[in-house]
């Protein structure tokens, strides 16, 4: 199968975009794909999570090729891939993507870096998913250029109109100009609880509101307690709390993404 690329985005924080990053791509390596998770926020939460809890210490993260792409130099786009000891690889992220945002700003066809770098690993993996910084800047846009589409998760804890609508606007504006073949992977709802009415009602107007123009998963992320601690000891939600509750809705989502393809 033709490889995936899939940008995990959302410009407000606290949705749960990384942990959806991380035990997206471990379900989808449970059902045999191969998959290489790309950080490319600067705080590298999605690096600490899988493990690597001094990002700064590492030689060669996603900056060095961006920085190697704008230069010109020949930097082997596998560099620095780490490999997770639960199947998947890893591009790494470290405080220096943050003092990239002005070359990059600055670069030649400054939202094609990181596809540039992308492109030649496709014909390692069946999946790429890119856990992006919550910003519409220039690194997230560049997410989007080099991928198929966009899976944004949405936090069931408040209504999310008016950043669902610069998201949007922002992958339409891609899609026109740079990216024609992005789409919406689906919108997924995350840190629900079934017994708060709020979330309830948030989840009920996700549904009504773009249910009809976008996919909204079925798959429905919880709330719980092993969600929020298995990143303190660098594992997934399959290794630390496989049975529970949110890794098989992890798993129902992995299969609703592969049953697209």
């Amino acid at each position: 199968m033709p490889c995936r690329t899939i940008a995990v985005a959302n410009q407000k924080g606290g949705t749960g975009k990384t942990a959806t990053t991380l035990s997206l791509g471990i379900a989808l390596a449970r059902l045999g794909k191969r998959v290489l998770l790309v950080d490319t926020d600067p705080q590298g939460d999605l690096t600490k999570s899988l493990g690597w809890k001094d990002p700064d210490s590492l030689e060669a993260t996603v900056a060095s090729h961006l920085a190697a792409v704008i230069e010109g130099e020949g930097l082997e786009p596998r560099e620095g891939i780490l490999s997770h000891k639960e199947g998947v690889d890893l591009m790494p992220a470290n405080i220096e993507l943050a003092g990239m945002e002005m070359p990059v700003l600055m670069a030649m066809s400054r939202e094609q870096l990181l596809n540039v770098w992308a492109s030649p690993l496709k014909a390692d993996y069946d999946f790429i998913l890119f856990d992006c910084a919550p910003t519409l800047g220039i690194i997230p846009v560049n997410a989007f250029v080099a991928s198929d589409s966009v899976l944004i998760p949405v936090s069931a804890e408040y209504l999310p109109a008016s950043a669902m609508a610069g998201l949007l606007k922002t992958i339409g504006r891609v899609r026109r100009q740079i990216n024609p073949s992005l789409s919406v992977e689906g919108i997924l709802i995350t840190l629900s609880d079934g017994r708060n009415n709020l979330a309830r009602e948030v989840e009920g107007t996700i549904r009504e509101q773009y249910g009809s123009a976008y996919r909204v998963f079925d798959a429905v992320i919880p709330r719980a307690v092993s969600a929020a601690e298995s990143p303190a000891v660098g594992a997934s939600i399959f290794a630390y709390d496989g049975r529970g509750k949110v890794a098989l809705a992890f798993e129902r989502l992995a299969e609703e993404v592969v049953g697209r393809g």
